[in-house]
């Protein structure tokens, strides 16, 4: 029984099957050449290489759910273990020619992605820089005091009220030498007890159902 003929065209004499990767490739080149320039082309190419490279640094729960294709995530994880430097920039060559041949809607989750990571991140650090700010301020004045069990009812005021007593007791005099040489004092626990106090307090009321971040100590 004769097989089916593939569906297909040829090119400079050689056949190019429908749907094949070359097939994609000249489709983009030659939707670049009808609707972009030489100059658009270059530096849409350049920002599909860095979008490519970009994905070596997302998270995995942000990675997984994408519908990359297998070559491209193959020669993504293949990237993350190359350490030469020569043949790691071959292979992100290689995945910026993958990247080209994404479809649209799979870049755009790809963006949607990255951008999730960045607004995550820039949240989590803010957040952390409020905790120090209020273990600070905490621990300086009873006036603080009054405006966290203010702002944050559920506070253990008992507990904070202690741990900030210790603070206060503990803290270290001032070491000239120290701080003429940029050194941070030591600390002891009640200091980082506070913060993870008010850094909890700040998460759980900002995302109840998320209470799992790793202890954050200075």
């Amino acid at each position: 029984m004769s097989r089916k003929p593939k569906k297909g065209y040829f090119v400079k004499g050689h056949f190019v099957a429908e749907g094949s990767e070359l097939d994609q490739e000249l489709k983009l080149a030659m939707k670049w050449g009808q609707s972009t320039s030489k100059t658009d082309a270059k530096r849409e190419s350049e920002e599909l290489q860095e979008l490519g490279e970009a994905l070596l640094t997302l998270r995995s729960d942000l990675f997984k759910p994408l519908p990359l294709t297998d070559k491209l995530a193959e020669a993504l994880a293949d990237a993350k273990r190359i350490t030469n430097f020569e043949g790691k920039r071959r292979q992100m060559q290689f995945i910026g020619k993958l990247m080209r041949l994404q479809d649209p809607e799979t870049l755009d989750a790809v963006r949607h992605a990255l951008e999730l990571q960045r607004l995550g991140h820039s949240y989590d650090t803010e957040q952390l820089h409020l905790a120090e700010q209020w273990r600070d301020r905490l621990i300086d004045n009873d006036d603080a005091v009054q405006e966290w069990i203010a702002q944050h009812p559920g506070t253990d005021i008992q507990q904070l009220r202690a741990l900030v007593r210790q603070a206060r007791k503990d803290a270290p005099p001032p070491d000239k030498a120290a701080v003429s040489q940029g050194l941070a004092p030591r600390q002891g626990r009640a200091y980082r007890e506070i913060f993870q106090l008010v850094k909890t307090t700040l998460k759980s009321e900002a995302s109840p159902d998320d209470t799992s971040e790793e202890d954050h100590d200075e």
